[in-house]
């Protein structure tokens, strides 16, 4: 059986699209564990409300004060009956064969206890954007994904929150997602995976991201981290398990703190990330860039 888990907060207006897709999967041997998160909405009261019997009888709302979504996510672990865990946001969906194809990775590859599959973004007018996805080490639509941190380096993330399946067991292996952590936690725990154990992947679409309409010029709504735990932790990963270019990857996340000090304007601390990322990567020329940019009166910038 899989556990779906649902991670909920204020979420009202989007909740019901994301259950309906849900209780549309083709493969119907799963349970819903959703984790309202201490919503101030009526999440809650849809997710209990909610029309369609046959996932009625699958569902369990457990609620809690706010804790942030790595602890919802969390707790949806510890409820869950499955052997498998799939994770879904309030706000995304799966189309209808999203866990079919998750389950026939796991029987064409039963060494892996990692499985994930392509996705899209999509904004608010239902404009689709394909992810860009490089280096794949396979040729098919299907394969192992050994060399997650190289492909991770120079492509959208093959695994997101919404597109990753993984053994009950191996999730509580590394501890579930990290608390404290307000950006990156995802991030850090598909690491922690790859890292340690082998993935399963499908280049087929079988998730929907939704995105609010998003422009490299507009201002970060949020400021890193100042006391960089996820860069931290995969400086660890890389000591204790020396995956295959992972300080690729390492500079690939500094690279990203860089852009937005940038693009907010906290030149000193764009600069430290660039450096930073250099140390891991110096070939990651993007971050050359990125120091000349800080130079540049930002009326000139391109962005």
């Amino acid at each position: 059986m899989i556990t779906v888990v649902i991670p909920l907060y204020n979420k009202a207006p989007l909740i019901g699209r994301t259950l309906d897709s849900v209780a549309a999967q083709t493969y119907t041997d799963y349970e819903v564990v959703v984790v309202d998160d201490g919503s101030t909405d009526d999440s809650p009261e849809i997710v209990a409300g909610h029309k369609f019997s046959t996932l009625n009888s699958k569902l369990k709302l457990i609620r809690q004060t706010n804790a942030g979504v790595s602890a919802a996510r969390n707790r949806g672990i510890v409820e869950a009956q499955g052997e498998y865990i799939a994770f879904l946001d309030a706000d995304d969906e799966w189309k209808p064969n999203y866990l079919a194809t998750q389950m026939a990775l796991v029987e064409k590859y039963p060494q892996c206890d990692v499985f994930a599959t392509n996705y899209e973004f999509r904004d608010e007018k239902g404009i689709v954007t394909p992810t860009l996805i490089r280096k794949l080490p396979f040729e098919g639509e299907d394969g192992e994904l050994t060399n997650y941190f190289e492909v991770a380096s120079c492509s959208h993330p093959p695994i997101c929150s919404i597109s990753i399946m993984v053994r009950k067991s191996v999730i509580e292996s590394v501890g579930g997602f990290p608390i404290g952590i307000k950006s990156g936690e995802d991030l850090l725990t598909w690491a922690r995976l790859a890292a340690r154990y082998r993935i399963a992947y499908s280049k087929e679409v079988k998730a929907v991201f939704y995105v609010e309409g998003y422009k490299m010029s507009e201002k970060p709504k949020r400021v890193p981290a100042e006391d960089d735990v996820v860069g931290k932790e995969l400086e660890t990963i890389a000591q204790t398990f020396h995956p295959q270019h992972i300080k690729h990857y390492i500079s690939h996340w500094h690279k990203m703190r860089s852009s937005i000090y940038m693009r907010l304007g906290m030149r000193r601390e764009s600069l430290r990330e660039a450096v930073y990322g250099l140390k891991s990567h110096p070939g990651n020329y993007k971050l050359y860039l990125y120091i000349i940019l800080n130079f540049i009166p930002k009326k000139l910038r391109p962005f």
